[in-house]
Protein backbone atom coordinates (compact mmCIF):
# COMPACT_ATOMS: atom_id res chain seq x y z
CA UNK A 1 0.00 0.00 0.00
CA UNK A 2 1.20 3.72 -1.26
CA UNK A 3 -0.96 5.53 0.27
CA UNK A 4 0.04 8.85 1.31
CA UNK A 5 -0.69 9.30 5.36
CA UNK A 6 -0.77 12.52 7.27
CA UNK A 7 2.35 12.04 8.93
CA UNK A 8 3.88 12.54 4.80
CA UNK A 9 2.82 16.20 5.38
CA UNK A 10 4.82 17.50 8.25
CA UNK A 11 3.80 19.33 10.78
CA UNK A 12 0.25 21.05 10.69
CA UNK A 13 0.77 23.68 13.55
CA UNK A 14 -0.73 27.14 12.42
CA UNK A 15 -1.55 25.70 9.18
CA UNK A 16 -4.94 25.60 7.56
CA UNK A 17 -6.18 21.71 6.72
CA UNK A 18 -9.07 21.12 4.39
CA UNK A 19 -10.79 17.53 5.32
CA UNK A 20 -12.99 16.12 3.16
CA UNK A 21 -15.01 13.93 5.23
CA UNK A 22 -18.63 11.70 4.76
CA UNK A 23 -20.98 13.45 7.08
CA UNK A 24 -23.73 12.53 5.05
CA UNK A 25 -26.07 11.41 7.73
CA UNK A 26 -29.85 10.43 7.91
CA UNK A 27 -32.10 13.45 9.07
CA UNK A 28 -36.04 13.01 9.99
CA UNK A 29 -37.38 16.86 10.28
CA UNK A 30 -34.18 18.51 10.43
CA UNK A 31 -32.88 15.84 13.68
CA UNK A 32 -30.17 13.35 12.59
CA UNK A 33 -31.40 9.65 13.27
CA UNK A 34 -27.90 8.02 12.79
CA UNK A 35 -24.58 9.69 13.97
CA UNK A 36 -21.95 7.15 13.29
CA UNK A 37 -20.36 9.04 10.35
CA UNK A 38 -19.95 11.96 12.24
CA UNK A 39 -18.29 9.81 14.84
CA UNK A 40 -16.10 8.33 12.47
CA UNK A 41 -14.34 11.30 11.59
CA UNK A 42 -13.65 12.53 15.02
CA UNK A 43 -10.03 10.70 15.20
CA UNK A 44 -8.90 12.20 11.74
CA UNK A 45 -9.69 15.82 13.27
CA UNK A 46 -8.94 15.25 16.63
CA UNK A 47 -5.63 14.64 15.32
CA UNK A 48 -5.49 17.82 13.54
CA UNK A 49 -6.82 19.89 16.76
CA UNK A 50 -4.10 18.33 18.39
CA UNK A 51 -1.48 18.97 15.86
CA UNK A 52 -2.81 22.71 16.17
CA UNK A 53 -4.01 22.81 12.59
CA UNK A 54 -6.25 25.56 11.79
CA UNK A 55 -9.27 22.69 10.62
CA UNK A 56 -11.55 23.55 7.42
CA UNK A 57 -13.93 20.47 7.26
CA UNK A 58 -15.80 20.22 4.04
CA UNK A 59 -18.51 17.76 3.35
CA UNK A 60 -21.86 16.97 1.10
CA UNK A 61 -25.24 16.12 2.35
CA UNK A 62 -27.95 14.35 -0.09
CA UNK A 63 -28.38 14.96 -3.47
CA UNK A 64 -29.28 19.02 -3.72
CA UNK A 65 -29.36 20.19 -7.12
CA UNK A 66 -26.31 22.14 -7.41
CA UNK A 67 -27.89 24.96 -5.75
CA UNK A 68 -28.86 26.30 -2.04
CA UNK A 69 -32.01 24.07 -0.54
CA UNK A 70 -32.87 24.31 3.03
CA UNK A 71 -33.49 20.57 3.36
CA UNK A 72 -29.84 19.81 2.87
CA UNK A 73 -28.05 22.18 5.19
CA UNK A 74 -25.15 20.97 7.69
CA UNK A 75 -26.21 23.06 10.20
CA UNK A 76 -27.53 19.97 12.64
CA UNK A 77 -24.03 18.28 11.22
CA UNK A 78 -22.16 21.55 12.62
CA UNK A 79 -24.60 21.50 15.85
CA UNK A 80 -23.39 17.44 16.66
CA UNK A 81 -19.91 17.55 15.72
CA UNK A 82 -19.74 20.42 18.24
CA UNK A 83 -21.16 18.10 20.87
CA UNK A 84 -18.89 15.02 19.76
CA UNK A 85 -15.51 17.38 19.87
CA UNK A 86 -16.83 19.43 23.08
CA UNK A 87 -15.65 22.08 21.74
CA UNK A 88 -16.85 25.30 19.50
CA UNK A 89 -17.23 24.56 15.83
CA UNK A 90 -17.83 27.38 13.22
CA UNK A 91 -20.72 26.89 10.63
CA UNK A 92 -20.18 28.80 7.38
CA UNK A 93 -23.85 29.01 5.50
CA UNK A 94 -22.25 29.38 2.34
CA UNK A 95 -19.13 27.25 1.04
CA UNK A 96 -16.89 29.49 -0.84
CA UNK A 97 -18.54 32.76 -0.59
CA UNK A 98 -18.00 35.42 1.96
CA UNK A 99 -19.21 33.61 5.13
CA UNK A 100 -17.16 30.72 4.87
CA UNK A 101 -13.59 33.17 3.79
CA UNK A 102 -15.15 35.03 7.14
CA UNK A 103 -15.56 31.75 8.80
CA UNK A 104 -11.84 30.19 7.93
CA UNK A 105 -10.19 33.67 7.95
CA UNK A 106 -11.35 33.81 11.58
CA UNK A 107 -9.79 30.48 12.92
CA UNK A 108 -6.87 30.12 15.31
CA UNK A 109 -4.60 26.98 15.95
CA UNK A 110 -6.90 23.81 17.19
CA UNK A 111 -9.83 25.55 15.58
CA UNK A 112 -12.94 23.93 14.03
CA UNK A 113 -15.08 25.15 11.27
CA UNK A 114 -17.56 23.64 9.02
CA UNK A 115 -18.34 24.87 5.11
CA UNK A 116 -22.01 24.47 3.81
CA UNK A 117 -22.95 21.69 1.58
CA UNK A 118 -20.57 21.29 -0.76
CA UNK A 119 -23.65 19.74 -3.27
CA UNK A 120 -24.96 23.20 -3.02
CA UNK A 121 -22.25 23.79 -5.66
CA UNK A 122 -22.73 22.39 -9.27
CA UNK A 123 -19.22 22.14 -9.86
CA UNK A 124 -18.76 19.55 -7.22
CA UNK A 125 -20.80 16.73 -8.76
CA UNK A 126 -20.56 18.13 -12.69
CA UNK A 127 -19.54 15.82 -15.24
CA UNK A 128 -17.14 18.42 -16.94
CA UNK A 129 -13.24 18.47 -15.95
CA UNK A 130 -13.12 22.29 -16.55
CA UNK A 131 -16.27 22.71 -13.66
CA UNK A 132 -15.12 20.81 -11.34
CA UNK A 133 -11.59 21.84 -11.36
CA UNK A 134 -12.91 25.78 -11.08
CA UNK A 135 -14.86 24.62 -7.96
CA UNK A 136 -11.68 22.46 -6.55
CA UNK A 137 -9.62 25.83 -7.34
CA UNK A 138 -12.06 27.69 -5.11
CA UNK A 139 -11.84 25.53 -2.34
CA UNK A 140 -8.26 25.16 -2.00
CA UNK A 141 -7.56 28.68 -1.62
CA UNK A 142 -9.04 27.76 2.70
CA UNK A 143 -6.34 25.38 2.85
CA UNK A 144 -2.71 24.84 2.90
CA UNK A 145 -2.57 20.97 2.79
CA UNK A 146 -5.57 18.16 2.16
CA UNK A 147 -6.76 15.37 4.10
CA UNK A 148 -9.34 13.14 2.33
CA UNK A 149 -11.55 11.05 4.90
CA UNK A 150 -14.82 10.70 3.41
CA UNK A 151 -14.46 7.18 2.44
CA UNK A 152 -18.04 6.83 0.84
CA UNK A 153 -16.80 8.92 -1.54
CA UNK A 154 -14.14 7.86 -2.66
CA UNK A 155 -15.18 6.14 -6.04
CA UNK A 156 -16.57 9.39 -7.14
CA UNK A 157 -14.67 11.41 -9.42
CA UNK A 158 -15.74 15.14 -7.49
CA UNK A 159 -14.09 18.18 -7.21
CA UNK A 160 -13.74 17.53 -3.38
CA UNK A 161 -12.31 14.38 -3.58
CA UNK A 162 -10.30 13.84 -7.07
CA UNK A 163 -9.18 17.46 -8.26
CA UNK A 164 -8.85 19.11 -4.51
CA UNK A 165 -6.15 16.72 -4.12
CA UNK A 166 -4.36 17.50 -6.90
CA UNK A 167 -4.19 21.29 -6.11
CA UNK A 168 -2.73 20.56 -2.22
CA UNK A 169 -0.26 18.63 -0.61
CA UNK A 170 -2.83 15.58 0.01
CA UNK A 171 -2.78 12.64 2.14
CA UNK A 172 -5.34 10.00 3.38
CA UNK A 173 -7.00 10.14 6.65
CA UNK A 174 -7.18 7.53 9.36
CA UNK A 175 -10.86 6.48 8.67
CA UNK A 176 -9.52 5.92 5.27
CA UNK A 177 -6.30 4.09 5.84
CA UNK A 178 -8.79 1.78 8.95
CA UNK A 179 -11.60 1.16 5.85
CA UNK A 180 -8.71 -0.18 3.57
CA UNK A 181 -6.84 -2.12 6.40
CA UNK A 182 -10.10 -3.98 6.70
CA UNK A 183 -11.13 -4.36 3.26
CA UNK A 184 -7.38 -5.48 2.42
CA UNK A 185 -8.16 -8.48 5.23
CA UNK A 186 -11.02 -9.18 3.13
CA UNK A 187 -9.71 -10.17 -0.04
CA UNK A 188 -5.99 -10.87 0.31
CA UNK A 189 -5.51 -14.15 2.30
CA UNK A 190 -8.85 -13.65 4.91
CA UNK A 191 -8.79 -16.11 7.50
CA UNK A 192 -10.94 -19.06 7.11
CA UNK A 193 -13.53 -19.91 6.59
CA UNK A 194 -14.73 -17.27 5.18
CA UNK A 195 -18.46 -16.08 4.77
CA UNK A 196 -20.19 -13.58 2.64
CA UNK A 197 -23.70 -12.61 3.68
CA UNK A 198 -25.58 -10.55 0.85
CA UNK A 199 -29.33 -9.08 0.86
CA UNK A 200 -30.37 -5.47 -0.34
CA UNK A 201 -33.16 -4.83 -2.74
CA UNK A 202 -31.39 -5.54 -6.54
CA UNK A 203 -29.11 -8.48 -7.19
CA UNK A 204 -27.49 -6.34 -10.32
CA UNK A 205 -26.08 -4.39 -7.58
CA UNK A 206 -23.85 -6.51 -6.82
CA UNK A 207 -22.98 -8.65 -9.25
CA UNK A 208 -19.51 -7.72 -9.41
CA UNK A 209 -19.05 -8.59 -6.10
CA UNK A 210 -19.94 -11.64 -6.37
CA UNK A 211 -18.04 -12.53 -9.42
CA UNK A 212 -14.72 -10.90 -7.73
CA UNK A 213 -15.38 -13.04 -3.84
CA UNK A 214 -16.44 -16.48 -5.71
CA UNK A 215 -12.96 -17.50 -6.03
CA UNK A 216 -11.85 -16.49 -2.42
CA UNK A 217 -14.75 -17.37 0.02
CA UNK A 218 -16.05 -20.79 1.15
CA UNK A 219 -19.63 -19.60 1.84
CA UNK A 220 -22.22 -17.00 0.52
CA UNK A 221 -25.18 -16.33 1.82
CA UNK A 222 -28.39 -14.61 -0.29
CA UNK A 223 -31.31 -12.77 1.47
CA UNK A 224 -32.97 -9.56 1.09
CA UNK A 225 -35.05 -8.56 -2.51
CA UNK A 226 -32.20 -10.28 -4.36
CA UNK A 227 -32.79 -13.65 -3.13
CA UNK A 228 -36.34 -14.24 -5.33
CA UNK A 229 -33.92 -13.37 -8.68
CA UNK A 230 -31.86 -17.04 -7.12
CA UNK A 231 -34.92 -18.57 -6.37
CA UNK A 232 -36.29 -17.61 -9.66
CA UNK A 233 -33.43 -19.14 -11.55
CA UNK A 234 -34.33 -22.48 -9.23
CA UNK A 235 -37.33 -22.69 -10.99
CA UNK A 236 -39.27 -21.52 -8.09
CA UNK A 237 -42.65 -19.06 -8.55
CA UNK A 238 -41.99 -15.84 -6.30
CA UNK A 239 -45.03 -13.75 -6.17
CA UNK A 240 -45.07 -10.25 -6.54
CA UNK A 241 -41.76 -10.41 -4.73
CA UNK A 242 -39.05 -8.56 -6.08
CA UNK A 243 -37.50 -9.75 -9.32
CA UNK A 244 -35.02 -9.03 -12.07
CA UNK A 245 -36.27 -11.39 -14.70
CA UNK A 246 -33.05 -10.12 -16.76
CA UNK A 247 -30.84 -11.30 -14.54
CA UNK A 248 -31.94 -14.74 -14.18
CA UNK A 249 -29.75 -16.63 -16.81
CA UNK A 250 -26.61 -14.36 -15.05
CA UNK A 251 -27.42 -16.04 -11.43
CA UNK A 252 -27.78 -19.29 -13.23
CA UNK A 253 -24.08 -18.76 -14.18
CA UNK A 254 -22.73 -18.46 -10.76
CA UNK A 255 -24.62 -20.83 -9.19
CA UNK A 256 -22.65 -23.13 -11.50
CA UNK A 257 -19.57 -21.08 -10.75
CA UNK A 258 -20.32 -21.65 -7.25
CA UNK A 259 -20.55 -25.90 -7.66
CA UNK A 260 -17.55 -26.12 -9.78
CA UNK A 261 -15.42 -23.88 -7.44
CA UNK A 262 -16.40 -26.12 -3.79
CA UNK A 263 -18.60 -23.32 -3.04
CA UNK A 264 -21.40 -22.89 -0.79
CA UNK A 265 -24.65 -20.73 -1.73
CA UNK A 266 -26.80 -21.03 0.85
CA UNK A 267 -30.33 -20.20 -0.30
CA UNK A 268 -33.54 -19.36 1.72
CA UNK A 269 -35.37 -21.99 2.57
CA UNK A 270 -38.33 -20.17 3.96
CA UNK A 271 -39.54 -16.38 3.34
CA UNK A 272 -41.95 -14.49 5.42
CA UNK A 273 -44.94 -13.66 2.74
CA UNK A 274 -47.30 -10.45 2.94
CA UNK A 275 -50.45 -9.56 1.88
CA UNK A 276 -49.24 -5.75 0.29
CA UNK A 277 -46.15 -3.79 1.69
CA UNK A 278 -47.02 -2.32 4.86
CA UNK A 279 -46.00 -2.40 8.75
CA UNK A 280 -49.35 -3.71 9.23
CA UNK A 281 -50.30 -6.22 6.79
CA UNK A 282 -51.30 -10.23 6.83
CA UNK A 283 -48.21 -12.08 6.63
CA UNK A 284 -47.05 -15.50 6.88
CA UNK A 285 -44.05 -17.78 6.70
CA UNK A 286 -44.08 -20.16 3.48
CA UNK A 287 -41.48 -22.65 1.74
CA UNK A 288 -39.53 -21.17 -0.74
CA UNK A 289 -41.36 -24.04 -3.75
CA UNK A 290 -44.69 -22.80 -2.10
CA UNK A 291 -44.83 -18.79 -1.85
CA UNK A 292 -48.08 -18.82 -3.80
CA UNK A 293 -49.81 -20.93 -2.02
CA UNK A 294 -50.16 -18.01 0.41
CA UNK A 295 -53.31 -16.91 0.76
CA UNK A 296 -52.50 -14.28 -1.62
CA UNK A 297 -51.38 -16.33 -4.35
CA UNK A 298 -49.49 -14.49 -7.05
CA UNK A 299 -50.36 -11.21 -5.58
CA UNK A 300 -48.07 -12.06 -2.58
CA UNK A 301 -44.94 -10.32 -1.10
CA UNK A 302 -41.77 -11.91 0.48
CA UNK A 303 -40.02 -9.12 2.70
CA UNK A 304 -37.84 -11.56 4.94
CA UNK A 305 -35.86 -14.53 5.36
CA UNK A 306 -37.99 -16.90 7.44
CA UNK A 307 -37.27 -18.36 10.68
CA UNK A 308 -35.10 -21.25 9.21
CA UNK A 309 -33.00 -19.52 6.77
CA UNK A 310 -32.41 -17.26 9.35
CA UNK A 311 -31.43 -19.90 11.77
CA UNK A 312 -28.95 -21.26 9.19
CA UNK A 313 -27.66 -18.01 8.12
CA UNK A 314 -26.52 -17.69 11.80
CA UNK A 315 -25.20 -21.35 11.95
CA UNK A 316 -22.62 -20.37 9.15
CA UNK A 317 -21.65 -16.87 10.21
CA UNK A 318 -20.90 -17.86 13.55
CA UNK A 319 -18.85 -20.91 12.61
CA UNK A 320 -16.73 -18.63 10.24
CA UNK A 321 -13.94 -16.75 11.18
CA UNK A 322 -14.55 -14.07 8.56
CA UNK A 323 -17.74 -12.52 7.79
CA UNK A 324 -18.46 -9.71 5.26
CA UNK A 325 -22.00 -8.58 5.51
CA UNK A 326 -23.71 -6.11 2.73
CA UNK A 327 -27.44 -5.58 2.73
CA UNK A 328 -29.93 -6.21 5.09
CA UNK A 329 -31.88 -9.39 4.73
CA UNK A 330 -35.71 -7.97 5.15
CA UNK A 331 -37.65 -4.89 4.93
CA UNK A 332 -36.08 -4.04 8.55
CA UNK A 333 -37.68 -0.89 8.78
CA UNK A 334 -41.09 -2.61 9.13
CA UNK A 335 -41.08 -4.70 12.84
CA UNK A 336 -42.87 -7.55 11.23
CA UNK A 337 -40.06 -8.46 8.56
CA UNK A 338 -36.78 -7.20 10.65
CA UNK A 339 -36.27 -10.88 12.18
CA UNK A 340 -33.83 -12.06 9.84
CA UNK A 341 -31.39 -8.92 9.63
CA UNK A 342 -31.63 -9.02 13.41
CA UNK A 343 -30.39 -12.59 13.37
CA UNK A 344 -27.66 -12.11 10.97
CA UNK A 345 -27.02 -9.17 13.01
CA UNK A 346 -27.08 -11.01 16.28
CA UNK A 347 -24.57 -13.91 15.12
CA UNK A 348 -21.70 -11.72 13.45
CA UNK A 349 -21.73 -10.29 17.07
CA UNK A 350 -20.94 -14.05 17.80
CA UNK A 351 -17.82 -14.34 15.37
CA UNK A 352 -14.87 -15.49 16.64
CA UNK A 353 -12.71 -13.10 13.66
CA UNK A 354 -13.10 -10.94 11.93
CA UNK A 355 -16.63 -9.47 10.87
CA UNK A 356 -17.60 -6.32 8.68
CA UNK A 357 -20.91 -4.74 8.49
CA UNK A 358 -20.16 -3.11 4.58
CA UNK A 359 -22.06 0.18 5.69
CA UNK A 360 -24.84 1.84 3.91
CA UNK A 361 -28.47 0.18 4.81
CA UNK A 362 -26.76 -2.54 6.62
CA UNK A 363 -24.91 0.05 8.91
CA UNK A 364 -28.31 1.95 9.50
CA UNK A 365 -29.98 -1.58 9.97
CA UNK A 366 -27.70 -2.57 12.92
CA UNK A 367 -28.27 0.99 14.64
CA UNK A 368 -32.40 0.76 14.26
CA UNK A 369 -32.39 -1.75 15.84
CA UNK A 370 -30.39 -1.26 18.73
CA UNK A 371 -26.97 -2.83 17.95
CA UNK A 372 -23.68 -1.33 18.90
CA UNK A 373 -20.87 -0.09 16.95
CA UNK A 374 -18.53 -1.83 19.48
CA UNK A 375 -20.39 -5.30 18.97
CA UNK A 376 -18.90 -5.93 15.54
CA UNK A 377 -15.16 -6.05 14.22
CA UNK A 378 -15.84 -2.76 11.85
CA UNK A 379 -18.67 -1.02 10.55
CA UNK A 380 -17.57 0.42 7.05
CA UNK A 381 -19.05 3.96 6.57
CA UNK A 382 -18.81 3.35 2.77
CA UNK A 383 -21.30 1.13 0.90
CA UNK A 384 -20.65 1.65 -2.29
CA UNK A 385 -17.11 2.40 -2.10
CA UNK A 386 -16.77 -1.00 -0.21
CA UNK A 387 -18.44 -2.71 -2.85
CA UNK A 388 -16.43 -1.16 -5.30
CA UNK A 389 -13.09 -2.20 -3.33
CA UNK A 390 -14.24 -5.82 -3.35
CA UNK A 391 -15.22 -5.69 -6.70
CA UNK A 392 -11.39 -5.15 -7.79
CA UNK A 393 -12.21 -1.59 -9.15
CA UNK A 394 -10.27 1.62 -9.42
CA UNK A 395 -11.40 4.35 -7.11
CA UNK A 396 -10.31 7.74 -8.26
CA UNK A 397 -10.21 9.25 -4.62
CA UNK A 398 -7.45 6.72 -3.59
CA UNK A 399 -5.67 6.90 -7.17
CA UNK A 400 -4.96 10.44 -6.62
CA UNK A 401 -4.03 10.09 -2.81
CA UNK A 402 -1.01 7.35 -4.20
CA UNK A 403 -3.28 3.99 -3.65
CA UNK A 404 -2.22 1.35 -5.90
Amino acid sequence: MTLRTIESLGSLAGKRVIVRCDLNVPLKDGVITDDGRIRASLPTINELIHAGARVVVVSHLGRPDGAPDAKYTLAAVAQRLCELLGKPVTFAQDTVGTGAHEAVDALQDGDVALLENLRFNAGETSKKDEEREAFAKRLAVFGDAFISDGFGVVHRKQASVYELAKLLPSAAGLLIATELDVLDRLTEKPAKPYAVVLGGSKVSDKLGVIAHLLPRVDSLLIGGGMMFTFLAALGHQVGSSLLEKDQIDTVRGYLDEARARGVEIVLPTDVVVASKFGADAEHQVRPVDSIESSPWGSSGLGLDIGPDTAARFAEVIRASETVFWNGPMGVFELAPFAAGTRTVAEALTAVNGLSVVGGGDSAAAVRTLGFHDEQFGHISTGGGASLEFLEGKRLPGLEVLGWQ
